[in-house]
């Protein structure tokens, strides 16, 4: 057995599990709600400063399964790069399949790169609280579960610091969400990219069974929701050359 197909086993059981009590019941794949239904457009940050002067900026989030997140991101307009990798543990435990015994300390995240005379930080992370997951999830996101599904913000100086902290604040206190935010703030935590097969799994695999289920109505959610900021075509790494 491949990594890749190791890798796909623990994905592919949710949703392959969905897919036969449907089967059975009759109901077809058209009975599954999208989750573009459950849409929710919070907020734009109160506070976002614009860095002075800067033609990129780079910022490292997570939020479940990197597929999606990435996927989310390579999406949006103004992004130039969205890499998926690994933050918050040591460079010698970045790798899959140690990663997911959820003992390293690593959150599966992505390295986005984007140009902020066209998109803030705030809208960043506005995304990212919109669509890109579920913020109030503690060490989980649908189907997936441990430490290195976190939702967390690896932020790469201190103003992305203190906008995420404001804003976890102001989103709280206007009780956008049913219960509280989980979302952890960690600096100072290197990346490192993933391996190259997860890189552009969203485009590379649009019929795969769990981004199917979990990931492709995050992108109608994006486009639903974020028509000004929503590209058709994605920022890809491979077209980029490279995933460091």
């Amino acid at each position: 057995m491949t990594r890749m197909q190791r890798y796909a086993k623990g994905r592919l059981r949710a949703a392959l599990s969905l897919l036969a009590l449907l089967v059975l019941a009759g109901l077809g794949l058209r009975a599954l709600p999208s989750r573009a239904e459950d849409a929710r457009l919070v907020p734009a940050p109160v506070v976002d400063p614009a860095p002075a002067r800067a033609t990129s900026e780079t910022t490292v989030l997570a939020g479940g399964c990197f597929w999606g997140v990435q996927g989310v991101f390579q999406h949006v307009a103004g992004v130039t790069s969205a890499v998926s990798g690994y933050a918050g543990g040591d460079k010698a435990t970045a790798q899959y399949h140690t990663v997911a015994t959820g003992s390293t300390g690593h959150a599966e995240s992505v390295r986005i790169t984007f140009d902020p005379r066209r998109i803030s930080y705030g809208r960043i992370l506005q995304i990212f609280f919109s669509v890109a997951h579920d913020p109030t999830e503690l060490n989980r996101q649908g189907p997936d579960t441990g430490t290195q599904y976190r939702s967390a913000i690896f932020p790469t100086d201190a103003q992305q610091a203190a906008t995420a902290q404001a804003y976890i604040a102001q989103l709280d206190a206007a009780h956008v969400f049913a219960k509280p935010i989980v979302t952890r703030i960690e600096p100072d935590r290197p990346f490192y990219p993933a391996e190259d097969y997860h890189q552009d799994f969203l485009t590379l695999h649009p019929n795969y069974p769990y981004i199917v289920f979990n990931d492709l109505p995050k992108i109608e959610n994006l486009k639903a929701l974020f028509p000004d900021l929503y590209r058709a075509e994605p920022v890809l790494v491979a077209k980029a050359g490279a995933s460091n």
